[in-house]
Formats: structure tokens, C-alpha cells, sequence
């Protein structure tokens, strides 16, 4: 943003208009800070960038059982989605070897989801997203940043091997999780805490 040296790890910041992620040093990171709440659909679309939050909650006991989750139609067992607030609408995407994938989504499903899990209601616009792991013996679903879902794809385009990916990918898989599950608030689907791990976020 401003070309200040950035710490490891810094925040990042989403420009709408070009659906692009930048690095941000701390004084940019306060200067975009927003509530963590959802913003109205007016400022929804108000300004051109967006502080991507910091909180990472797992949710316990969450609500999506086989038939809702088939109905996704993806051919993965990972998935993430989020409000497009300019489209209007909640994006489904898988990652791939090959990036993002974009998948259509019936928006009377994602009703069903909310109201079976009202903490979704709680996402914000563009910049978080709801993270489901289904690969192995897992069922688990988070939300995110945006950006962690885009180092989880970053994984898999750099390690993936053949037609199966090779252990090397499923090895930083399994590693992203592992950190995401030991950075995380348990929280449950009305999103109420239920227990710290690594401190409130």
C-alpha cells in the first residue's frame, strides 16, 4: 500500500474493485480498520479497500450434514464461501491445483445454512469467509478471512503432484488445518463461545 517495510505475519487488505489482495503495513492496517460486525449493504459497496479481519472461529456442532453438503455439487472436499457484496450474493469456490474454482450456488441453500447456523449471519462482506474441511475422517468448518482460504489454495498449487496431488500436498493440508485449529475460538453455530484455544480472536 504505502511501500513501508511490513512485519511477518502483517494484515491484509481486499481492493473491491479488483478483487485483489494487498499487503499492509500496521499504520494502513488502523487506517481501514473496520467493525467486525457486518456493515449495511450501503456501505457494502463504500470505498475502494477493505481491512481483511483477524478472527478465526471454529464452530463447534455446526450444522451441514451429507445431503445438504452433495447438493453443493463440487467435486473437492474443501470449500469456501462469502458474501460478494457487489454481486449481491454468497460465492461458492473450491481450491484446485489450478487456483480458485468458482461453483454456482442456490441461494435458497445458503438460506437454509443461515438459519440452521445463524453465526453465518455474522460474516463480513467480502473479506470473511466460511471454511469447510471434509477431506479424510474431518468435518469441520471455520470462519475465516478471506485470505487464509487463498494460502490454503496457494498450498495446493505449489505442492500439487500428478493426478492425485502426492503426500507432499496433503502433508501442508494437513498443516494448515493443524495451525488453523490451534489459532481458532471454539464457537458454537448461534456464535457463543465455548472454549479459548490460542487466545480470542
Amino acid at each position: 500500500m504505502c511501500a513501508a517495510p511490513l512485519d511477518a505475519p502483517h494484515r491484509h487488505l481486499l481492493d473491491l474493485a479488483a478483487r485483489e489482495l494487498r499487503c499492509a503495513c500496521r499504520p494502513c492496517s488502523v487506517l481501514f480498520a473496520q467493525p467486525r460486525e457486518a456493515p449495511s449493504a450501503e456501505e457494502g459497496g463504500g470505498g475502494r479497500y477493505r481491512l481483511v479481519p483477524d478472527r478465526r472461529w471454529l464452530l463447534d456442532d455446526f450444522d451441514l450434514d451429507d445431503a445438504t453438503w452433495d447438493e453443493l455439487g463440487i467435486p473437492v472436499r474443501m470449500a469456501f464461501l462469502f458474501h460478494d457484496a457487489a454481486a449481491g450474493r454468497t460465492a461458492l469456490f473450491y481450491p484446485s491445483p489450478g487456483g480458485p474454482v468458482e461453483s454456482p450456488l442456490e441461494p435458497a441453500l445458503w438460506r437454509r445454512l443461515e438459519e440452521a447456523n445463524p453465526v453465518l449471519r455474522r460474516l463480513t462482506p467480502d473479506v470473511e469467509a466460511l471454511l469447510v474441511n471434509r477431506t479424510g475422517a474431518a468435518a469441520e468448518h471455520w470462519i475465516v478471512p478471506v485470505d487464509d482460504c487463498y494460502r490454503l489454495v496457494g498450498l495446493l498449487r505449489t505442492h500439487w503432484k500428478g493426478l492425485a496431488g502426492g503426500p507432499r500436498v496433503w502433508d501442508a493440508v494437513g498443516g494448515f488445518f493443524t495451525e488453523l485449529r490451534q489459532g481458532s475460538a471454539i464457537v458454537t453455530p448461534a456464535g457463543h463461545p465455548t472454549h479459548i484455544r490460542g487466545g480470542t480472536r
